[in-house]
């Protein structure tokens, strides 16, 4: 079927998109939404978006296919590298000295590569400073898209998606062949990680406290309203002198009371006052 989307029934979509997970869309982008949404119409057996939008308003699950399907997934193995370098460089060494097990949060985690590439980094750092880092780190990794977290559980991933910043000598260490021509990432790394859907407009009341809270390249997505609101509830999640790594495109504003800059030349990090 041919979807077509009129422009009261973007504008509708627009809202419902916002107020349900907080992404905006902005205009001229109406083309993603019926690319993205005509098989989940076919599949519901549907006429036009009003009509998906009026089984929105019933169905909580078909709502939620609805984001699903809007949200983004592109994304790649140790994605700008200094984030990475801070936290090897940087965070690890600093964090050891605590002598307890550090806790980080990805709080957009996709299908999975971020959360494994720092499990990754962890195993790493553990090979070049035997003993330094108490064992029991826990990574939480959470993401608003159910069939993401579902791939990132798998752990399986094809050729295509590990050839997107994955190192030849970190695939031979950490990956094993698979079928169809794929990689499954070791159970080493993969055991310290764990999946849960979360909604960043939601209460973060039961994730936990956490030393390292890794939220980047989302928050793009978000009104700065809501952006400021979950950084403030983000601080609330750190524990003391605990760490903010946000993406190369976003920026920390009018929350000098929470947090301050940290320069680490390249790159940047935040820190929880």
């Amino acid at each position: 079927m041919t979807l077509t989307i009129t422009p009261d029934e973007y504008k509708r979509f627009r809202q419902m998109l916002e107020s349900s997970s907080g992404i905006m869309l902005g205009d001229g982008k109406e083309y993603l939404v019926t690319s993205r949404l005509r098989r989940l119409v076919e599949r519901e057996s549907l006429k036009s978006i009003s009509e998906l939008l009026d089984a929105c308003a019933r169905k909580r699950a078909l709502q939620e296919s609805v984001i699903d399907a809007m949200t983004t997934n592109e994304t790649l193995w140790f994605r700008d590298d200094h984030p990475y370098r801070i936290f090897r460089e940087k965070l690890l060494p600093e964090l050891s000295q605590s002598r307890r097990p550090i806790k980080i949060w990805s709080s957009a985690c996709s299908t999975g590569q971020e959360p494994y590439s720092l499990s990754i980094e962890i195993e790493e750092y553990k090979k070049r400073n035997p003993g330094k880092l108490m064992s029991g780190e826990r990574i939480l990794a959470t993401d608003i898209s159910p069939s993401a977290l579902a791939d990132a559980r798998r752990g399986q991933y094809q050729q295509l998606a590990i050839r997107r910043g994955m190192s030849e000598q970190y695939l031979k260490t950490y990956f094993k062949p698979a079928e169809n021509d794929s990689w499954q990432i070791n159970e080493q790394v993969k055991s310290r990680v764990e999946f849960r859907l979360q909604n960043l407009q939601q209460s973060f009341a039961l994730l936990g406290k956490f030393d390292i809270i890794y939220c980047r390249n989302v928050l793009i997505y978000f009104s700065p309203d809501l952006k400021t609101d979950i950084l403030r509830r983000m601080r609330g999640c750190l524990n003391p002198g605990g760490y903010l790594m946000l993406g190369a495109s976003e920026a920390m504003n009018n929350l000098s009371d929470c947090y301050e800059m940290v320069q680490c030349h390249p790159g940047i990090v935040y820190r929880a006052k």
